[in-house]
């Protein structure tokens, strides 16, 4: 099953992560931050996906996920990220947990799952 979010550019949602995110005191460096963390995209390959407008099936589809992602358990929108089955959905799940930890103002040490 194909989920309208995969064809989603990702610079339509960027915004909302970034408008998210400084509501609540932190910075949109912060969330490039976590950003790189998870996909391994740097600041020039993130400004490279959302000149191109890719989706966000592509955007993960160029990304190195973190080896720490599977450390990444809660809920986003009552789904528990862990329980996820599709992988791309899982991924995307992930970044919306780590953008709520973010904006919730959690430490950017446990929102990157140092020890």
């Amino acid at each position: 099953m194909s989920h309208r979010i995969f064809t989603t550019p990702f610079a339509a949602v960027y915004p909302h992560y970034v408008t998210k995110v400084e509501k609540k005191g932190r910075s949109e460096a912060e969330l490039r931050e976590v950003i790189t963390w998870l996909t391994g995209h740097d600041d020039a390959s993130i400004d490279r996906q959302l000149g191109a407008e890719t989706t966000f099936e592509e955007f993960f589809g160029a990304a190195t996920l973190n080896q720490g992602a599977s450390l990444i358990t809660g809920s986003v929108c009552g789904v528990k990220v862990q329980e996820v089955e599709d992988p791309l959905m899982r991924q995307i799940r992930y970044l919306d947990k780590l953008v709520d930890e973010l904006a919730k103002g959690r430490p950017m040490a446990k929102i990157l799952r140092e020890a």
